[in-house]
């Protein structure tokens, strides 16, 4: 009886569907750039006597399932003339379409993530999109446009100061992030140490930040995903364009390999101001250089490949005493395969590369670091209905890691070789994602993520009595690294340990109007990887390394809700966030802690754990002769290590501590002024609380030398941080039938030379013989110019 009625409810859904399915046609195709063929990502496909609609994915793919009937569609993009056509749907249909640039000479501005009003009802949140025209246009030091500097304009997002690599979201560190290029994981964003970032504007396309309610299908990191993707170029016509600074200058061709069918793209960038120095007879050189490119073919209507790559380096020398070089390496094979009108996939192969080399002639001895790995995702987009689509697929890494190489440079040096032990992990994920339209006000979207990580077998492991790598010392009340008892050795294929986690992600999007909505998340991620650093930002010397026996994943719990809207049919658009977030196991170093070349570096870790909380304002005016945006961050950002006994005294007697990213208030203004065809005005003003340090609170003198005594952990703040920076482009009239194009950009960073603090130092006068402070400060008023063309 019981399979009978299985067999009967089997047959009435197969009926049922069938009969749904005879109702309903799917329209699916690719929406293109008209003169370059270059795909589109986020583009708005709305259908307005349904009120329904979809966007394109990452290579800009759409679907939609629809009843039988003839609609109006519309397709709508920032920036590119809006398309409306009747479609008669009779039956299942594959049709593109080639979008227009508004302006056919030189990009426009466009501010930040679409603002359609289809975003409104969706339930993503906490995300914001830049475009490479925004990123050219904000003034910026030394004149290079800088991908990085621009979403810290962003509310939630700052770095720990001028001169610092990295990034900080929501009161993360700076490793906390998620960067992809192409899906590739890039492991330092900056150049010449945190001046520039290693992104070329020219070759990027598409630049999204997920700050909170983060899609399953992002995993690795617990504050942020930065993921951008590069051109794919142009498939009709040779162009090239470029820029020429006062530091540097950049230049991108891309053309067709076959017309309409395949392309190419190459970009480089390069510093030149070393080539001078021998000039003022100065011995020293810094300079970076990286490389973009990019082919893709297509074969046919259902399948698509793409070869993209880059490659950076930065080299930093001080005479003959001193040279360091760094950078990353990336190599990226996709294939995109329609499996049919609705479900859509994407294979990669990926290559991750960071390499840091340290050579110190006067000691005679060569430090070579890095990490590798290699992944392979399987992505897959099902457009199930028009109210329901999914998103799964598989992830898996295999990293190996470099702590250390060291090596003589002569025969004569006094340095004996020494390999830090390699370490070996393996990282795989299952997800699932769907996006659901339960009513015409309420949306969803739900996933779940399921990851691990085997940390594989090395050469060497140590032993520690109770599995503790750190002891403390009541004598003294501090923590002293373990002595090893025995060491133990494994194969590589052998599993040291093992993680399993369930990551589920929610959120939610009610309308409470036809122009506003309340939305909410929640999202728990797992980090295995750490970037081990006592400094308060990331630098080249920084090693990264796994969890482990003795080291941890740290996990992370977001809960975000806010409210958006757009005023004046969106001339005005208005979003407001709240967030908390904890973190477990968290990373703490015990007082004095070495990094350099440690060969057991647990020995100086403690697990704590970290929260950070905050509210979020967003106000952009999006139209007209003036444009732009101001961004509020009211936050905190703390940790907290305890003792692991009642005798233990943690960190800080085990209180909350504030972290160095702790930016109590963070105020960022950008405004666009179009004054005429030929001058364009922009501006930028940032405030932010400042960063929090440790200083001095007493001496004490030992056989006549005065000792400092330092106070509790970031329990002082440097000077509060804020600059005004200007710029102005300047566009010659040119005919429309010219292809050469071209404008000039006059900024000065730092208008009112603002000498921000990048830290402040103690020290003893040597001709008073009194204890003073010294500021640092990186940056003073920066003025360039630069010249940009196209053609």
């Amino acid at each position: 009886m019981q399979n009978l009625w299985f067999c009967s409810l089997i047959i009435f859904l197969c009926v049922f569907t069938k009969g749904i399915a005879q109702e309903k046609v799917t329209l699916s195709g690719v929406i293109t750039e008209e003169k370059s063929n270059e795909t589109l990502i986020g583009v708005n496909i709305i259908f307005p006597e349904t009120q329904t609609g979809t966007t394109t994915n990452e290579y800009g793919f759409y679907s939609i399932t629809l009843p039988k009937g003839t609609y109006t569609v519309v397709i709508s993009y920032l920036g590119y003339a809006t398309k409306t056509e009747t479609i008669e749907l009779t039956n299942n249909i594959g049709k593109n379409f080639s979008l227009v640039n508004a302006l056919e000479s030189l990009d426009e501005v466009v501010i930040t993530e679409n603002i359609e009003r289809l975003s409104i009802k969706k339930p993503q949140m906490s995300v914001n999109k830049l475009t490479s025209a925004t990123i050219k246009e904000i003034p910026v030091v030394l004149g290079e446009s800088d991908i990085v500097k621009a979403i810290t304009l962003l509310p939630g997002v700052t770095t720990v100061g001028e001169g610092a690599s990295g990034f900080n979201v929501r009161g993360g560190s700076a490793d906390q992030n998620l960067i992809l290029l192409d899906e590739a994981t890039i492991y330092n964003s900056s150049h010449l140490f945190g001046l520039f970032s290693v992104f070329n504007p020219d070759a990027i396309k598409d630049l999204r930040l997920y700050k909170g309610g983060i899609p399953a299908r992002y995993g690795g990191r617990v504050s942020s995903v930065l993921d951008i993707y590069q051109k794919e170029g142009n498939s009709k016509a040779f162009h090239m364009n470029g820029g020429i600074g006062l530091v540097s200058s950049r230049l991108l061709a891309e053309g067709p390999l076959k017309k309409d069918k395949g392309s190419f793209l190459f970009g480089g960038r390069s510093t030149y101001a070393h080539l001078f120095l021998p000039l003022f007879d100065i011995n020293n050189i810094a300079y970076f250089y990286d490389l973009n490119t990019k082919l893709s073919y297509k074969i046919n209507s259902k399948n698509n490949i793409y070869l993209s790559g880059y490659f950076g380096r930065d080299v930093f020398r001080i005479e003959d005493t001193f040279e360091n070089s760094y950078g990353n390496s990336v190599l990226n094979f996709r294939w995109n395969h329609l499996f049919s009108d609705k479900l859509f996939s994407n294979l990669s192969l990926i290559y991750s590369d960071y390499y840091y080399d340290l050579k110190l002639s006067f000691v005679e001895f060569d430090w070579v670091s890095g990490i590798q790995n290699f992944n392979l995702k399987y992505d897959f987009k099902h457009y199930l209905t028009d109210k329901l689509k999914l998103q799964y697929g598989l992830n898996s890494v295999y990293y190996k890691f470099n702590p250390g190489d060291i090596r003589p440079t002569t025969a004569t040096s006094g340095i004996n070789p020494f390999k830090l032990t390699d370490k070996y992990a393996f990282e795989n994920a299952l997800y699932v994602d769907a996006e659901h339209k339960v009513s015409d006000k309420l949306s969803v979207s739900y996933g779940l993520r399921l990851s691990s990580f085997l940390r594989l077998g090395q050469d060497e492991l140590n032993v520690y009595e109770n599995d503790e790598a750190v002891i403390y010392n009541e004598d003294f009340n501090i923590y002293m690294m373990a002595p090893p008892i025995d060491t133990e050795s494994y194969k590589r294929s052998d599993v040291i340990a093992s993680f399993f986690n369930f990551e589920p992600r929610f959120s939610l999007a009610y309308q409470t109007g036809s122009n506003s909505s309340v939305k909410a998340s929640y999202n728990r991620m797992n980090q295995y990887l750490h970037l081990l650093s006592n400094t308060n930002a990331p630098t080249p010397l920084d090693i990264w390394t796994p969890s482990g026996k003795y080291v941890k994943p740290q996990s992370l719990h977001q809960f975000a809700v806010g409210y958006f809207k757009n005023f004046k049919n969106n001339l005005y658009s208005l979003e407001v966030e709240s967030f908390y977030k904890t973190i477990e196991n968290r990373i703490d170093y015990i007082d004095g802690a070495d990094l350099i070349a440690n060969n057991a570096i647990e020995q100086v870790i403690l697990n704590g754990k970290a929260r950070a909380y905050g509210l979020e304002f967003l106000l952009r005016k999006n139209e007209g002769k003036f444009k732009g945006w101001l961004a509020y961050t009211l936050s905190k950002s703390e940790q907290q290590t305890k003792g692991r006994t009642p005798v233990e005294t943690g960190i800080n007697n085990g209180a909350w501590y504030k972290t160095p990213f702790d930016k109590t208030h963070d105020i960022s203004l950008t405004t666009n002024y179009n004054w005429n065809e030929k001058f364009k005005l922009n501006a930028n003003f940032i405030f932010q609380t400042g960063q929090p340090v440790t200083f001095p609170n007493s001496q004490y003198e030992y056989n006549g030398i005065n000792i400092p005594n330092f106070g509790l952990r970031n329990e002082d703040r440097l000077p509060s941080y804020n600059r005004l920076d200007l710029a102005l482009t300047y566009t010659p009239k040119q005919k429309r039938e010219k292809k050469w194009k071209s404008h000039w950009v006059l900024s000065i960073y730092n208008v009112y030379n603002r000498k921000n603090a990048a830290s402040i130092t103690f020290g003893e006068n040597y001709d008073t013989g009194v204890n003073e402070a010294t500021r640092l400060a990186i940056f003073g008023i920066a003025p360039s110019i630069s010249y940009n063309f196209k053609f």
